[in-house]
């Protein structure tokens, strides 16, 4: 059976501050944050697919879900972007369940870590992709 070509082109990151947002995670990244389009504020990677930041009102007071976001990034990235991180005072994990805090984890012979961007999304950069059976 053959399957089509299908890639994810873009995603809407929901934000109480899309500016704010973007700018923080192009900053760790090293990345940039593009014109707005529309109500989005984008964010390229280099595999085509953008983050379009969407601020949202708090209704209701509801918060805004905490998605996760993964990034294949180089391992010669990695330490700047870890950098970056300790430089903002913003604390990594090893795990996704934040209990090893200023830690990297080694899966699949690469490494990881995870962090919160200012709406408590779970951000994670990563050297290896996880292997799939």
């Amino acid at each position: 059976m053959t399957h089509p070509q299908v890639q994810l082109n873009h995603t809407i990151v929901h934000s109480s501050d899309r500016s704010a947002s973007a700018r923080f995670l192009a900053g760790i990244l090293g990345l940039q944050v593009d014109a707005p389009f529309g109500p989005f504020l984008p964010v390229d990677l280099a595999n085509g697919v953008t983050l379009d930041f969407y601020e949202v009102e708090d209704a209701e007071g509801h918060p805004i879900q905490s998605q996760h976001y993964a990034f294949l990034v180089q391992d010669e990235d990695f330490d700047a972007m870890i950098a970056r991180l300790e430089a903002a005072g913003i604390t990594y994990y090893a795990d996704p369940n934040h209990t090893r805090p200023n830690e990297v984890n080694d899966l699949f012979g690469g490494r990881g870590a995870y962090f919160d961007d200012p709406d408590g999304h779970n951000m994670e950069i990563m050297t290896v992709p996880y292997a799939r059976a």
